[in-house]
């Protein structure tokens, strides 16, 4: 076949893949986390701050609340809170944004007057998957969906995982996981600077293959929660010292932007500090 005739044929392939696509998956911001592959080098990342404080341009406060929810902000004031359960502490400060799942009942609530946008990792049909896509100026949230344990069975797409979008930051929470992800789901997720993993090592998973999810995506900050007692957030530590370097904050806050990336890999323990006015 001549060339000018292979050509031609590749550009219509080409053209009736883009027509394929739907008309609102066309119009949705493009994930500069799966877009890009390498993590930005840094340098010194603690910042301690309290969470009322300005969030510097080009950074994001992270702050841990407690269980399985964090306050992150951004520099434009935008305030997202994960795993929200309805009590922040002694406060009436409301997030713009608030993130949930429904393994149990403190990773979720339905007294969210107030709350701007509220994502639930969850499909009102059972075992198909919520697909969240939110834009918020310049912060995108989405999601990707993981099975749980239900009722002695498994409820399929009843997690999700909540990539925020922020600053040039790629943060993932894992939620409540109870499964070892698959090819599919850490593509999905792309790159993660920012890492959310809870550690109990039995309501979600056994601390083994926790640890392999950490390792796989190799993230540059990985933050411990849902940890319940030291001695299980020990044996997290303790299991990833081959391959991160550990510390402690001593605090509940970061601010952490792209330059400020640790070098090596990094668990950073904060401490939960609820939030008061």
């Amino acid at each position: 076949m001549p060339l000018k005739a292979v050509l031609a044929s590749l550009l219509l392939a080409i053209l009736s893949l883009a027509m394929a696509v739907p008309a609102g998956a066309q119009s949705r911001r493009l994930s500069h986390c799966i877009a890009i592959a390498d993590a930005a080098p840094g340098i010194e990342y603690i910042q301690p701050a309290t969470w009322r404080d300005p969030v510097p341009d080009g950074a994001v406060r992270i702050g841990y609340i407690g269980h399985s929810m964090f306050l992150i902000r951004t520099g434009d004031g935008l305030s997202i809170v994960t795993d929200y359960n309805g009590y922040l502490g002694p406060t009436t400060f409301l997030p713009d944004v608030a993130t949930m799942n429904r393994a149990h009942s403190s990773h979720w609530t339905d007294g969210v007057e107030g709350i701007g946008q509220v994502l639930r990792g969850w499909s009102d049909s059972f075992g198909l998957p919520a697909d969240h896509h939110l834009e918020l100026g310049d912060v995108l949230i989405r999601n990707v969906t993981s099975d749980i344990r239900s009722f002695g069975t498994v409820e399929e797409n009843g997690n999700s995982i909540f990539v925020f979008e922020a600053a040039g930051l790629c943060i993932a929470h894992l939620g409540h996981l109870h499964q070892e992800l698959n090819e599919a789901q850490y593509a999905a997720l792309g790159r993660v600077d920012v890492l959310m993993v809870p550690v109990d090592g039995s309501y979600t998973m056994d601390l083994g293959t926790m640890m392999r999810v950490v390792s796989r995506l190799r993230s540059s900050l990985v933050l411990p929660m849902h940890w319940f007692s030291e001695a299980r957030l020990g044996s997290f530590l303790s299991g990833m010292s081959g391959q991160f370097l550990i510390e402690r904050a001593g605090a509940s806050e970061i601010t952490v932007s792209p330059s400020s990336l640790p070098r090596r890999p990094t668990v950073l323990v904060l401490e939960p500090r609820p939030l008061e006015d």
